[in-house]
C-alpha cells in the first residue's frame, strides 16, 4: 500500500530525512515513533504531496507520490481538522465537496463514516458541544469521507482522557477489520504497542529500528526488567555487574535487564545484603526498547 525508497529532505544545512525507506502492506497498521524533529511531519507532508522531497521515491497503492494520489489518502491531523461552528453532518459534506464526492455520493458517505465514528446520532449537533473524544472521532471521519486507501492519524489520542482513548482505538482497530490502512504516528508507547503490527522507530530522519514487537524485544538481551528501590543505589548496581545485570535509569528508577525471568526469592538472595525497599518485575516493553535503540543511536552519533 505504502512504500517509501530513500526519502530525503533538506532545509538549508539541516538534513531532516537521510534515506529514510519503510513499507506498509494493506490491512496492516503501522507505527512510527521518533522524537520532536525527527522527521514525522515532513515525512507525511510529503506523502500527501504538500512537500517535494529532494531525493527518494514514495508510492502509494503503486503509484508515485503526486497531485493524483492525494485523493488516495485520509489525514487526521493533531489538530483537530473541524469547524465548530458547523454540525456533523455539515462538516463532513463540506469537505466531501472538496473531495469532488457528488450529492449523492456525500448522501451515502457522510451518514456511512458518521456511523463508522459513533456519531450517527450526533448529525446535527454543532462540533463545539462535542466532547473532546467525539471531536477526535468526527475528525477521523472527516479523514475517511472519500473512503481513502491509506489514512494517515497523527497523535490521534493526545490530550484525551483514557476513556476517550479506549474509544479511539477500539475506533482504529474497526478501521483495520475493514480493510483499511493505516499509518499512525503516535508518542504514546502503549499505544503503538496495543495496535501497531509493525513499528518503526524514526531518528534523525531515518530508521533506527524495525520490526513487530517481539522482533524488536529481541534488540535488547533480557527477559524481564527488574526495577528496585534502595537507599544503597551504587552497592545494588555493584552487585548486578558481577551477575551480569547490565542496569539502567528510566528516569529515576534503577532497573536491571534480567537475562531469565527469576523468581522473587531468587532476586532476594541475588541482591541479600542490600536494603531493599520495593521490587518490580515486567516484561520487556516497547519504551524500554524505544529508550535503548534512540539512546544507542544518539550516542553513536
Amino acid at each position: 500500500m505504502l512504500r517509501i525508497e530513500g526519502l530525503k529532505k533538506v532545509y538549508g544545512q539541516r538534513s531532516v530525512l537521510q534515506g529514510l525507506s519503510l513499507h506498509i502492506p494493506p490491512r496492516q497498521i503501522y507505527g512510527l515513533l521518533g522524537p520532536n524533529g525527527a522527521g514525522k511531519t515532513t515525512t507525511i507532508n510529503i506523502l500527501c504531496n504538500l512537500l517535494n522531497a529532494d531525493g527518494g521515491n514514495v508510492l502509494i497503492h503503486n503509484q508515485p507520490a503526486s497531485d493524483a494520489t492525494k485523493a488516495l489518502i485520509g489525514v487526521a491531523p493533531q489538530e483537530n481538522l473541524i469547524y465548530k461552528s458547523l454540525t456533523c453532518e455539515e462538516n463532513l459534506n463540506f469537505f466531501a465537496q472538496i473531495y469532488g464526492l457528488s450529492k449523492r455520493q456525500r448522501q451515502v458517505q457522510v451518514q456511512s463514516c458518521l456511523a463508522a465514528v459513533g456519531l450517527a446520532d450526533r448529525a446535527q449537533s454543532p462540533a463545539e458541544t462535542l466532547s473532546g473524544g467525539m471531536q477526535r472521532r468526527l475528525s477521523m471521519a472527516i479523514a475517511l469521507v472519500h473512503q481513502p486507501k491509506l489514512v494517515v492519524l497523527d497523535e490521534p489520542t493526545t490530550g484525551l482522557d483514557i476513556e476517550a482513548r479506549y474509544e479511539i482505538w477500539e475506533l482504529i482497530r474497526h478501521l483495520q477489520n475493514q480493510g483499511m490502512t493505516i499509518l499512525l504516528t503516535t508518542h504514546l508507547l502503549d499505544e503503538a504497542e496495543r495496535l501497531c503490527q509493525r513499528i518503526g522507530i524514526l531518528k534523525q530522519g531515518r530508521i533506527v529500528a524495525e520490526g513487530s514487537l517481539p522482533e524488536l524485544r529481541r534488540l535488547i538481551p533480557a527477559q524481564e526488567i527488574l526495577t528496585i528501590q534502595t537507599p544503597d543505589e551504587e552497592k545494588a548496581i555493584d552487585r548486578a555487574q558481577t551477575l551480569g545485570f547490565p542496569h539502567r535509569r528510566y528516569g529515576s528508577d534503577l532497573a536491571f535487564w534480567l537475562p531469565k525471568a527469576l523468581e522473587l526469592k531468587e532476586i532476594i538472595a541475588h541482591f541479600d545484603g542490600i536494603p531493599l525497599d520495593s521490587i518490580s518485575r515486567q516484561p520487556v516493553r516497547l519504551e524500554h526498547i524505544y529508550v535503548e535503540i534512540t539512546q544507542r543511536n544518539a550516542d553513536e552519533g
